[in-house]
């Protein structure tokens, strides 16, 4: 008797991790299908760039809308969903503060209730983040560490977050969350700074007589390599049991060791380059975001391959 194909469901499939999971999935022999708000007129670029765009298939659908929600998924009868939806930008929730938190909560909540709703089996995994746990100073933050977010899109994560663990306890659904540090890669778009830095530093090598502004060089981050971090995602969901996860690489460095490691793979010194400018700064920023990803290596078997330098010039070798 043939086993039956596993078949998943990516919300947001069009960003960075939805990309690489449709990617690391369908090598895995899932059937694999993705959700955008208009599938017709998307252009899928990530999915185009690593290859993966013939080997999906794509759905429209409004995850504020439950309706929407629904039919996609008795469309696609998923037996995991992963949830890597809503607005993404830190630096823009302070912007759009309400479009944020219903981009994120509102729609998370659909997930669960058409779940719910269906009572049939299915895994969903909840795409939470290290700005929940605000600054973590010189501690480590692991999944008992309290979070207290700093701004309007680590809030509206975290409302997520316990969405998802109310579903769990309180319904019994197979949910999980997987609170995931900073992670990288060449289909970042430019407004995060890891990417706004990498092309800044190739147009000044490329002769490019411009100046890079930041609004800070001393923010302590755990930045990490995007294709290993779904694989961490992935893992979470084949436990027979639900648990959350912290995803880390377990070593912090600052955005000025950042910085000097990218410029330093271009044969350039990055300090007749770089000017502070506090307008760029956030209102609320944490100086110190640090991971401990213990449970997930002893429990999952995951670790993060690619550390500081490593990803920052990788990074420039591949924009």
């Amino acid at each position: 008797m043939v086993a039956a194909q596993n078949k998943a469901l990516i919300v947001g499939i069009s960003g960075q991790d939805g990309a690489y999971l449709a990617r690391l999935l369908a090598d895995k022999g899932y059937a694999v299908a993705g959700t955008s708000r208009d599938a017709d007129m998307s252009e899928f670029r990530n999915l185009r760039q690593i290859g993966v765009r013939d080997r999906v298939a794509l759905h429209s659908m409004d995850l504020g809308d439950f309706r929407s929600v629904l039919q996609v998924i008795e469309r696609t009868e998923p037996t995991e969903i992963y949830n890597l939806a809503g607005q993404s930008s830190v630096a823009l929730s302070f912007d759009q503060p309400i479009e944020t938190f219903e981009s994120l909560t509102v729609g998370t909540l659909n997930l669960l209730e058409a779940i719910r709703f269906r009572r049939k089996p299915v895994r969903l995994y909840n795409a939470c983040s290290s700005e929940c746990f605000g600054d973590t100073g010189n501690g480590a933050a692991d999944e008992l560490t309290p979070f207290h977010p700093l701004s309007p899109y680590a809030t509206a994560k975290a409302a997520a977050h316990w969405a998802i663990a109310n579903y769990r306890d309180g319904y019994g659904l197979w949910a999980c969350s997987g609170i995931l540090f900073n992670h990288e890669s060449p289909l970042r778009p430019e407004r995060f700074v890891t990417r706004k830095i990498v092309a800044a530093a190739r147009r000044i090598a490329n002769g490019s007589d411009e100046h890079l502004r930041l609004g800070t060089l001393s923010i302590v981050r755990d930045w990490g390599w995007a294709p290993e971090y779904v694989d961490a995602m992935w893992r979470m969901m084949q436990r027979d049991t639900p648990r959350d996860y912290v995803v880390a690489t377990g070593v912090s460095c600052s955005l000025e060791d950042f910085v000097r490691e990218v410029f330093s793979a271009l044969d350039l010194d990055w300090t007749k380059y770089v000017t502070i400018d506090t307008s760029l700064a956030r209102p609320l920023d944490p100086k110190a975001s640090r991971g401990n990803p213990a449970r997930a290596e002893s429990e999952l078997g995951w670790r993060a391959q690619c550390t500081m330098p490593a990803l920052a010039r990788r990074l420039v070798e591949t924009a």
